[in-house]
């Protein structure tokens, strides 16, 4: 099967991109469709499922985010992410990531799974990696980059809760990572 993508073109350009196309494409039942789309352009990202070994706690953050104030949300406590810079390594950019929101140094982090947000609107990617550090790992104070206007709390919590409280949750990375935790890392 194939696809064909026509008049790609910026329709708005800020923070993030909004593209518009005409994408024409095979069908299942053999014909073809010729529709426009719109896709969000926000770039790639990267996440991690990251493990305290002396207090056998999974460390996440705490920080507002704005579009879930449309839903009376506002705070949410997901795992450490962020955006890849333009020809970052994923590997690269997940530690400093970490020791910016967290303060912690990341000596390695294991690629989990590679996957769109919203493939129906987003071009979104996330890079998951798995991790682990010590107390010792913490050598900055973490809080998020005062010049992105980021305010952000280390959230710990022990293995043994994750279970219980993963329904607390509302974001997506978050829980796809902390049900892979369960599945393949917990050994509690």
């Amino acid at each position: 099967m194939k696809y064909y993508i026509e008049n790609e073109k910026v329709v708005f350009n800020d923070h993030y991109q909004m593209v518009k196309a005409t994408v024409t494409y095979d069908t299942f039942s053999n014909t073809k469709i010729t529709a426009k789309r719109f896709a969000f352009e926000r770039g790639d990202s990267v996440a991690i499922v990251l493990f305290e070994k002396e207090t056998k706690s999974l460390l996440l953050t705490n920080q507002l985010r704005y579009p879930t104030c449309k839903n009376n949300d506002g705070w949410i406590v997901e795992i450490p992410a962020g955006s890849l810079e333009e020809n970052e390594n994923p590997q690269d950019c997940i530690k400093r990531e970490v020791m910016e929101e967290l303060g912690y140094k990341v000596a390695s982090a294991k690629l989990i799974n590679t996957f769109y947000t919203s493939p129906g609107g987003a071009t979104e990617r996330v890079f998951l990696f798995y991790g682990e550090v010590s107390k010792n790992d913490k050598i900055e104070k973490g809080g998020g980059k005062a010049d992105e206007n980021e305010d952000i709390q280390l959230v710990k919590i022990p293995v043994s809760e994750i279970a219980s409280k993963i329904q607390e949750f509302k974001d997506a990375k978050t829980i796809l990572g902390l049900q892979w935790y369960l599945l393949h890392q917990n050994k509690d």
